[in-house]
């Protein structure tokens, strides 16, 4: 990941909020947070979990992906490994699963409907996870590591070449076993 650019999600969150004529606190209200939070992401002070990134694109009337867009540009996106990709970066104190990285695999593809990842999980520093839920699905497929996803009450444990998909909509974390993990998530959110 030496070669991937770092984008600022809080920076593109306001670019499309001021782009839009959306006040703080519309995006808050329509997105259902706090102004002070919308105001601390995009002053990079926080860090969210993807559910408040999922409730504040569909405020904004964008896909999850678009806060890693440079320029939509084509129906098709073909990255090679030895590529930049656009990555974004959450740390450990705000994920409490650990340094999570999302390596977009489909930025700049126009009309697109779902999100494909690359995700590593740096468990250091990891504590209790918290439950998560928005609209949509979730298909992970682990390469790396061990993960355990804790699904309303069940829990599921993956090894390498083992996969998930499920109704994101049921309360929901995905962690590693203690160790670092890379899988490949795709997420579909409806607009």
């Amino acid at each position: 990941m030496d070669n991937a650019k770092e984008i600022s999600v809080g920076k593109k969150i306001k670019q499309l909020r001021e782009f839009q004529n959306v006040t703080v606190e519309e995006l808050a209200e329509r997105a259902s947070l706090s102004p002070e939070l919308i105001e601390q992401i995009e002053n990079a002070q926080a860090y969210p979990s993807l559910a408040p990134l999922i409730k504040i694109a569909r405020a904004l009337g964008v896909r999850l992906g678009t806060f890693l867009d440079d320029e939509i540009t084509s129906n098709i996106v073909l990255v090679r490994k030895e590529n930049k990709r656009r990555v974004m970066r959450f740390p450990s104190k705000e994920t409490k699963v650990g340094d999570l990285n999302f390596e977009s695999l489909g930025y700049n593809k126009k009309d697109r409907y779902m999100e494909p990842f690359l995700i590593t999980i740096d468990p250091s520093n990891e504590s209790k996870p918290q439950m998560s839920s928005h609209e949509g699905e979730e298909f992970l497929y682990l390469l790396e590591g061990e993960l355990v996803i804790t699904y309303g009450k069940e829990t599921y444990h993956l090894k390498p070449g083992d996969s998930i998909y499920y109704d994101s909509v049921v309360p929901h974390n995905v962690r590693s076993n203690g160790k670092p993990a890379k899988f490949i998530a795709v997420i579909y959110t409806p607009v």
